[in-house]
């Protein structure tokens, strides 16, 4: 007797192995069988006849540490595109360790309250007691360790400071953390040298974490920020991962040749992968630095104008007769979209072998990045189906084994006998993103059925369960590729 039995479906199990006809068993929160199940009897039957069956996908580069605790009460961003585990505080942002009613920025990327957490443990605490929608893998930001403990941020951190984020790190650590992340292309954390990130991070190496990184340039400098990267993992020694690995700027277009000669060649000495999105624009905090490098700029929110998002930066300039980069300063604290990257790049890179799916998705924004609410349905619609740059068993590898691998998600992100019942039914010939620009919260079409450790949590997008998730908390491990998850 099954709780749930989905049956006649095609099976697509993450490893990247075909595609295979069987029926999935589910008892409790567990895959309990996998095979020709129709004389079995279930408490409940699915028919996934002429769809596929598949590990729910795994977001492994969100801003979701508050969508977590705050879930919203109509379409799940996430849970409607067939997401059922977030890898959350990216880019040196995370929730906690840190006390303030002022979070500088990007800090405020992720909203500029609920910053009461004085210690990771206690997050992941109030997390578990809100109930998440999804599964929650958290990660320490090196930003709001900076924040928490320096004076200036404008330089690097003194011997002691760096003591006190080591401090702290490890603590998280302890408690489940699945990592740090740094964010080096940003003012708060500019400052900080090699030496700083490589002593912060000290006990990674001890607990088998994981180095996620926003180098410090994807510009014209990101030869020498993908350099200091790699150096940072390798001495290390920890699974180093490059977010959302991208070109900005016309004069760079075309660059990803020589970048990812660069990265398979230094993965072939040390544990690495890198992130990636659907998309030619990207999106954060609003820097007049980088109005240049793009050929248009949409505001997505300002705490100055706030009537100013949805709007071109370019268009309000030319509006008041002034530059964009000082309307941008003016608009301030701010958060926009940069339409700066190469088609060919974004796809040269999404079908790299090292490439994982991350939609940095930024759920605070009044007018977000379409990516929030399509990156996953957008890379089965348009680069597997339409453009078939991507077998369908690869995109779900992409999304899910993976994933689940790099990061040491136990029992997660593979159809097996004994994981997790995380399981996404979708139709390949009918799934799309619709979330664009112009309306960047619409909701994909095409995923059927989601279910987050055997609960139904959204079906045709409408959500079912908004606490069907669980914390994710990441085991002790002498090396960073055996780590585990418990739960």
């Amino acid at each position: 007797m099954f709780d749930l039995l989905i049956e006649g479906g095609e099976l697509v199990d993450g490893t990247g192995a075909a595609r295979v006809r069987a029926d999935l068993g589910i008892t409790g929160e567990r895959i309990t069988a996998i095979g020709q199940l129709a004389q079995a009897t279930a408490r409940t039957r699915v028919n996934a006849t002429g769809r596929i069956v598949a590990p729910g996908f795994i977001d492994v580069h969100t801003h979701d540490d508050q969508l977590l605790l705050h879930a919203p009460a109509g379409p799940h961003p996430k849970l409607s595109q067939g997401v059922t585990t977030v890898v959350t505080g990216n880019c040196g942002i995370s929730l906690a360790p840190l006390l303030t009613d002022s979070p500088p920025a990007p800090l405020d990327l992720l909203g500029t309250t609920g910053w009461r957490f004085d210690r990771f443990a206690d997050y992941l605490d109030a997390l578990e007691q809100a109930g998440p929608a999804v599964n929650a893998a958290c990660l320490v930001g090196h930003t709001t360790l900076r924040a928490r403990h320096l004076t200036d941020l404008n330089r690097p951190a003194t011997p002691e400071e760096t003591q006190h984020m080591a401090a702290d790190l490890a603590d998280a650590l302890q408690a489940g953390a699945f990592g740090l992340s740094t964010g080096l292309y940003y003012p708060p954390a500019r400052a900080a040298n090699a030496t700083e990130i490589i002593a912060v991070a000290a006990a990674l190496t001890r607990a088998g974490g994981v180095l996620t990184m926003h180098i410090r340039d994807e510009g014209d400098a990101i030869t020498a920020a993908l350099r200091e990267a790699l150096f940072i993992g390798k001495t290390l020694g920890v699974t180093t991962v490059l977010s959302h690995h991208k070109l900005v700027g016309t004069a760079n277009h075309g660059r990803s040749v020589e970048t990812l000669a660069l990265i398979a060649e230094a993965a072939q000495t040390q544990s690495l992968c890198l992130d990636c999105y659907p998309y030619n624009a990207s999106s954060t905090m609003l820097l007049p630095e980088r109005v240049h490098q793009s050929s248009d700029v949409w505001v997505t929110w300002s705490q100055t104008e706030p009537g100013t998002a949805g709007r071109s930066l370019f268009d309000l300039a030319r509006e008041r007769n002034q530059p964009p980069q000082d309307l941008a300063r003016a608009l301030q604290p701010a958060g926009a979209i940069y339409f700066a990257m190469s088609e060919a790049d974004v796809s040269r890179i999404l079908t790299h072998p090292l490439a994982m799916i991350g939609s940095d998705g930024l759920a605070h924004d009044v007018r977000p990045h379409p990516r929030l609410w399509g990156t996953f349905p957008r890379v089965l619609g348009r680069y597997v189906r339409e453009q078939r740059l991507l077998s369908l068993e690869t995109a779900v590898h992409k999304m899910t084994g993976l994933s689940a691998r790099r990061f040491g998600l136990h029992q997660r992100g593979v159809l097996a006998v004994g994981h997790f019942a995380d399981v996404v039914v979708f139709d390949e010939h009918q799934v799309a993103d619709r979330a664009s620009y112009e309306n960047p919260t619409q909701v994909s079409v095409g995923i059927e059925a989601v279910y987050v450790n055997g609960r139904l949590a959204s079906a045709q997008g409408q959500t079912r369960d908004l606490h069907a998730g669980r914390v994710l908390r990441r085991q002790q491990s002498s090396k960073t590729t055996s780590g585990k998850a418990r739960t």
